[in-house]
């Protein structure tokens, strides 16, 4: 018979769950939304979950190769934010709204 604190311990299938619907939520305000900023956050939702992802199956493995990956992971995310907040810089300089569509205006 399974006791009370066996239901409380949270496993490997626990943080997969939340990565994964971490993901989905990302993946789907990356596909339905034109904003800018919301792509970003999206994206980064994703990154997220993919780390969450990463540092969970280096827990149970007991093993830091997964929190290596993670901090590249962090590192690539915190470049990709400085090249978009750039661009929407850029875009509202020029007086633009900060829309998915108007990034093709700064050829010009």
């Amino acid at each position: 018979m399974e006791t009370f604190e066996s239901f409380l311990t949270i496993g490997l299938g626990h943080y997969l769950t939340v990565s994964v619907i971490l993901f989905c939520l990302g993946v789907l305000g990356l596909l339905t939304r034109r904003n800018l900023i919301v792509v970003y956050m999206s994206l980064e939702l994703m990154l997220n979950a993919a780390n969450l992802a990463l540092v969970a199956f280096s827990y149970f493995n007991k093993s830091l190769d997964g929190q290596v990956v993670v901090m590249l992971v962090v590192t690539i995310a915190a470049a990709e934010v400085a090249v978009g907040l750039a661009l929407i810089v850029s875009l509202a300089r020029k007086k633009l709204p900060v829309w998915v569509n108007d990034l093709n205006k700064l050829k010009y």
